[in-house]
Order: structure tokens, then C-alpha cells, then sequence
């Protein structure tokens, strides 16, 4: 009996939508083959990215880059199907003939900042083994010098969105998703401030801002920090009515139920959608997601699963989730931005966006993880979300010499509606979503 199984990968990937400065897509490519983790670190971008070496494959990606993967079983060996979404892979299946193996909970998410290694050897494959390539140094950055560690922070964030433009958005309008928080309102600044150090004109930028039904706190918001800067003149309403609001269209854009990931995703699908009625032909659309995670700005006491302790003492949790090794790390979908980014890159790519999340990199992310938390807050819930506009507001200021106005955290999904609406449009339970989710492929 012949033992033998033929190995079959399908790469459905696009690596057109890697950005990667420092080296080709195929020579990238040969830095995963060579499985040393310290060589991938060095790619300078984001990317998601396959290699296969006879029957071991491996696959790499940055939270910016979704990669999505699926083992069908044939007569002559195992198909390893790899996509960055779950439709795709299931439509690819289906013209093979193989939909009857499907679920969406069968599909894997290959988590980010990890080398995911399989070997494809036949009936049944072995679990996949993760290496990390990605491990920045904690608290190495000084405790009593917020100027100091905004610097850093914004410099690299800087030099982030400089590079994009330089190498990725060399032409045409940039739009930035602004709601005025610190996120996107240092986005925007450090975007300004580069189109002018470039020599290019800054007229290229808009900072477009959601109002549904002519409510929302964030354009209020928007207006106040950019007269107070006397930039309005880049800012652009967009008004949209109740209607535009459909969560059921942002679960099936985002393939995922969590409800303040779908919130999210619903409004910047209504923003962006809005965007492309407006101009057909808009193309770069930059934004503010990732900074939360990197300072962990969210309100812990809305998770019954957090504590202070639990955010501060483990790596990149908001970035990560628990773990690759712990028994709450999904294998469907990875965990925290790694599987959250969908619900921004997934409704952007869907309207024929480009957008980048400089907050994501994996240069940023490091110097956030180098700041002494605890040293810095002394375990105080008020001290640590009193960090995120003291440390950004500081680098700002030292990067572009900006006095950047700092508001109040509010997500995105709240800022665009009066609570009243929100609360008629969402459904409170989780089941509700993953209900919706799940329809999609009965």
C-alpha cells in the first residue's frame, strides 16, 4: 500500500497587498522558508505571507495582513487552502466540490506576530506549531519622562506614515477616518506634518467624520480640535442617514459575531461606504486603529475577564489575546487586534479602499511595550487611561511642534449616534450576532 500522500497547497492569498520596504515579496517568501524567526522580525512592513518546503509550510503575518487557512481531505492527500478570508476559501472549495467538509469553525486563523508551521503528512495532520517573531522588550523605557517616551513613541509612528507615503500612497487624496480622539487626531497631525516635510501639498489630506441623522458627539468633537489648530478647512462631514446602519452587513464584511468588533465595523462601513458614493475613485484611507491596544486604553471594568494585574503583566494582550498556549486562545480566530483588525481592514478592502493602520506596526508596537506601566501607574485604573493623551499629546508636540487637543475617550461606534439609536440598532446579546454569522453558510 502506497503511504506517500500528495501534499496540496493552494495560496489564494494576494501579496500585491503587503506593504514591505526593505525587501521583495519573494525574498521575503525565502526568510519564512528558513524558519529563523529573528530573519522575519526583520521584514519591515506588514505582510502576511506562505512558504511551502516539500510537505512543511509555514505562514507569517502582522496584524494588518488577516491570513486564513483550511485542510480539505482528498483521496490522494491533504489540500491546504489559505486565504485571508473564510468566503473565500469556502467559495474555492465548492468549485472543487469539497463544501460538504466545510464549517467556518473549521477554518484557522494563523495568529499574528507568530510563525505557524504545518506538516502536511496525510491523515490525520498534526496540530500546527507556533514560533514567535516578534518579542519587543518590556519596561525599558525611563519612568518620569513622558516627553521622553512620547518622542520615541510618536517618532517611530512618524516615520511609519512617512514611509507609507513615500512608498505606498505617493499619489493622491489620503483620507483619514477621524473622530478627533487621540488616535486619530495624532494620525492626522503626523500625516500633515510628513505631506509637508515631503514637499508634498497637504491638500492631498481630509479628515472625514461620520454624523448619523445629524447626531454624534464626534464631529463636534472634530470641529473643536481643528479649529483649535486652525486646520478646519480639512475637515468633511459625512452624513448618513439611520438606514445606512446594518450590522448584519458588517458581520458578514468582518466574519466574526463579537459585538463591539461588529458596532465598530458597522459604522466605518457606513463611513466608508458614504466615502465611495461621494468619490468613486478614492483609494487611501489612513486611521487610528491600534493606538487603544498599544497603550491599553480600554476601560477594564467593562470586562468581567480583565484585571489590571492580568493587562499590565502579560505581553501585548490586547494585541494577542491570552496566548497561542493558553486554553482561551481560539484557533478559529486567534485573539485580541489579531483577530479584531477585521473590522476595519475587511470593510475598507471590500469598497475597493487601501488602508493602514500605522498604530498596528510592529516598529510601534514595540516601543508601547517598552513603557513601564506599572512603574508609571502603580496599578491605578485613572493613572493608566491618563497615560495614552499625556505620553501621544507629548510626542505630537515634539515631533511636529503641534499642541494637540486632547479629549475624553469615546469609541468609535458610540461617537457617530445618539445612545438612543445605538441602543434601538444593536443587539445586546453576543448570541444574537453569532446567530447572524452562522446563517451565512446554512
Amino acid at each position: 500500500m502506497d503511504h506517500n500522500y500528495v501534499t496540496n497547497v493552494v495560496d489564494l492569498t494576494n501579496p500585491e497587498k503587503n506593504i514591505i520596504y526593505n525587501m521583495t515579496h519573494e525574498e521575503a517568501v525565502n526568510v519564512l522558508k528558513s524558519g529563523d524567526a529573528e530573519a522575519v522580525r526583520k521584514i519591515d512592513g506588514q505582510f502576511c505571507l506562505v512558504s511551502v518546503d516539500g510537505k512543511t509550510i509555514r505562514m507569517a503575518r502582522s496584524i494588518g495582513r488577516p491570513m486564513r487557512y483550511f485542510i480539505a481531505k482528498q483521496a490522494s492527500g491533504p489540500m491546504l487552502v489559505i486565504a485571508e478570508r473564510i468566503d473565500v476559501i469556502y467559495d474555492f472549495l465548492k468549485t472543487k466540490g469539497y463544501e460538504d467538509q466545510f464549517h467556518p469553525s473549521y477554518t484557522r486563523m494563523a495568529p499574528a506576530h507568530y510563525i505557524t508551521k504545518i506538516e502536511l503528512l496525510g491523515c490525520p495532520d498534526p496540530n500546527p506549531v507556533y514560533e514567535r517573531f516578534f518579542t519587543p522588550e518590556r519596561n525599558n523605557l525611563p519612568k518620569d519622562d513622558f516627553t521622553k517616551i512620547g518622542e520615541q513613541y510618536a517618532g517611530v509612528l512618524y516615520n511609519e506614515i512617512k514611509k507609507w507615503l513615500m512608498y505606498r500612497a505617493k499619489t493622491g487624496p489620503v483620507g483619514v477616518t477621524f473622530s478627533a480622539g487621540i488616535d486619530s487626531g495624532s494620525v492626522f497631525l503626523l500625516t500633515y506634518h510628513a505631506l509637508r516635510e515631503l514637499g508634498e501639498s497637504p491638500s492631498r489630506l481630509k479628515a472625514f467624520t461620520l454624523s448619523i441623522d445629524g447626531s454624534g458627539e464626534d464631529l463636534i468633537q472634530a470641529r473643536r480640535f481643528l479649529e483649535a489648530l486652525n486646520l478646519e478647512l480639512f475637515l468633511e462631514p459625512v452624513e448618513a442617514d439611520y438606514s445606512a446602519l446594518n450590522w448584519k452587513e458588517a458581520i458578514k464584511m468582518v466574519e466574526d459575531y463579537k459585538p463591539l468588533d461588529i458596532q465598530s465595523a458597522t459604522m466605518n462601513l457606513a463611513l466608508l461606504k458614504a466615502i465611495r458614493t461621494r468619490y468613486p475613485d478614492w483609494k487611501y484611507i489612513i486611521d487610528g486603529e491600534g493606538g487603544d491596544e498599544n497603550l491599553k486604553d480600554y476601560p477594564i471594568e467593562d470586562n468581567p475577564e480583565l484585571t489590571i494585574r492580568s493587562v499590565l503583566n502579560n505581553l501585548m494582550l490586547y494585541h494577542e489575546g491570552w496566548g497561542v498556549n493558553s486554553i482561551k486562545h481560539s484557533l478559529t480566530y486567534s485573539g485580541g487586534l489579531s483577530r479584531g483588525y477585521l473590522r476595519s481592514i475587511s470593510v475598507a478592502d471590500t469598497l475597493g479602499f487601501e488602508s493602514y493602520s500605522p498604530y498596528t506596526l510592529p516598529n510601534v508596537i514595540e516601543i508601547s511595550e517598552g513603557i513601564p506601566y506599572i512603574e508609571m501607574t502603580n496599578w491605578d485604573h485613572q493613572k493608566l487611561y491618563e497615560l495614552k493623551g499625556a505620553i501621544v499629546a507629548a510626542g505630537v508636540k515634539a515631533v511636529t511642534g503641534i499642541d494637540m487637543p486632547v479629549f475624553e475617550k469615546r469609541r468609535f461606534q458610540h461617537g457617530a449616534v445618539s445612545r438612543n439609536e445605538f441602543n434601538k440598532l444593536f443587539p445586546a446579546r453576543e448570541l444574537d450576532y453569532r446567530k447572524a454569522f452562522l446563517s451565512l453558510y446554512e
